[in-house]
């Protein structure tokens, strides 16, 4: 007996124990918790996350540039982000490797004044990240993650923390506390 023979003959069984109007009342019950529970799922928002940016306002700021180190950790950061974002199945990731405008390529969309909007919703995403460092000593940085709306390019949530008594390695372990203690933490029921 095949699969599609069982569903039916066990069908017909209960069609008989309840009757033929409990029985499609209880189908149409069934059909309708199904259309509600699949019309309540979100589509996943597109989202851009872009390469995590250092303001260094350290005393040394103006005098020594990043270092190989820095981009290391602001790498790390960043793919941390991308990470714990789609893992969450809230988001899907959209590439950010062909915006070639130039706040992208010189960092500064953390100051670029309402061109990660329009940048990002030529990438085709809904949503942009943008992740800023501010390094305020050498052991002492703030880590600031904002989502911004492509299509008003005006911020839809901003997310912060102070990272202290750490150097540039903390960048990535910043990002996972926020991801897991604010951004996300309604998905940890």
């Amino acid at each position: 007996m095949i699969l599609a023979d069982w569903i039916a003959l066990d069908c017909h069984r209960v069609q008989r124990a309840l009757g033929a109007r409990a029985f499609l009342c209880a189908c149409a019950l069934l059909c309708a918790a199904a259309v509600a529970k699949w019309a309540l799922a979100e589509e996943p928002i597109k989202v851009a996350v872009y390469e995590f940016e250092l303001e260094d306002f350290s005393a040394a700021g103006g005098v020594i540039p990043p270092d190989a180190k820095d981009t290391t950790y602001l790498a790390e950061a960043t793919q941390e982000a991308k990470r714990w974002l789609s893992e969450s199945g809230r988001y899907t990731m959209v590439d950010t490797a062909g915006a070639q405008d130039e706040p992208v390529k010189a960092h500064t969309l953390h100051s670029c004044r309402g061109c990660v909007g329009p940048i990002t919703k030529k990438l085709g995403a809904d949503q942009a990240v943008v992740g800023t460092i501010k390094r305020i000593s050498r052991t002492e940085y703030t880590l600031l993650i904002e989502f911004i709306d492509a299509g008003s390019g005006e911020p839809v949530s901003r997310y912060f923390t102070g990272l202290r008594m750490g150097a540039n390695y903390s960048w990535p372990r910043g990002v996972k506390w926020l991801m897991k203690n604010r951004i996300l933490a309604k998905d940890r029921g």
